[in-house]
């Protein structure tokens, strides 16, 4: 049974067996689940990694984008960043939502807390009511700024975060339940499935790796998942250094906070 997860945990995977993780102040590559400090940037607060790209936020809510091993500081004030097949979004600390556009924020209609970019090129998210959101991917991927059309989808439930990838979205919600949703490019969906297990935050790699961490900072992996079982099979703990505060996995060698 996994450990009951505090609120301010963060963990999200891309493509292999190596985690980014920030252990704050400092971020840490695991690889084969062993941490080695490789990049020097304190006071990261939440990052995320998809289709071999990383970014983050750091406690001033400053955004950045990692280039090879230099942290390049990007435009605007940001409490929360996403990237993956839908580009890059971010929200800030009114809620506001922003999608990267050409160097620059555009700002986006609605308000969400949370929003996740690695769904087939649609977006997810969750607002400060815990409401979960989808927005499909003809409008996520034609958004260019004031005067294209947002349709937010409401989705079901009520989740205080939530993370998409290829073979459906995963969910946690304010008693730290775990619920996963099969939903497709036009935000249509079959409901929550509870999965067993508690977690306060959770993320979902580009290649269907689910990782979530507890209030003990211990991280766990999803075991089995494929097209045809996408709730997987059980959990396994990730044994690492030291206790995660943020965890994501990337295409060649990333993610841990």
């Amino acid at each position: 049974m996994l450990d009951q997860l505090g609120i301010d945990h963060q963990v999200r995977s891309i493509m292999s067996s190596s985690l980014l993780a920030v252990c704050s102040p400092h971020i840490f590559v695991s690889i084969a689940w062993d941490c080695q400090e490789v990049v020097n940037i304190k006071n990261l607060m939440q990052i995320d990694a998809g289709l071999g790209q990383v970014v983050a936020t750091d406690t001033s809510q400053i955004p950045y984008y990692l280039v090879g091993d230099k942290w390049i500081r990007l435009p605007g004030s940001l409490k929360h960043i996403t990237v993956g097949p839908a580009g890059i979004w971010g929200v800030n600390k009114d809620y506001a939502i922003y999608k990267y556009v050409a160097g620059n924020w555009v700002k986006a209609e609605g308000l969400l807390k949370q929003l996740d970019a690695g769904g087939e090129q649609f977006i997810v998210g969750a607002n400060m009511n815990d409401t979960p959101f989808c927005l499909t991917r003809s409008a996520t991927v034609g958004y260019k700024g004031p005067g294209s059309p947002l349709p937010w989808t409401g989705l079901p439930g009520a989740v205080k975060y939530y993370s998409c990838g290829p073979f459906g979205c995963w969910a946690v919600n304010k008693n730290d339940d775990i619920y996963l949703m099969s939903l497709n490019q036009d935000c249509q969906n079959n409901g929550w499935r509870h999965i067993g297990g508690k977690l306060s935050m959770i993320e979902v790699a580009t290649d269907g790796s689910v990782f979530g961490v507890n209030s003990a900072g211990q991280v766990y992996t999803r075991d089995g998942i494929t097209a045809s079982k996408p709730e997987g099979t059980g959990w396994s703990h990730v044994s690492t250094c030291m206790h995660m505060k943020h965890v994501r996995a990337k295409l060649q060698n990333y993610v841990i906070i």
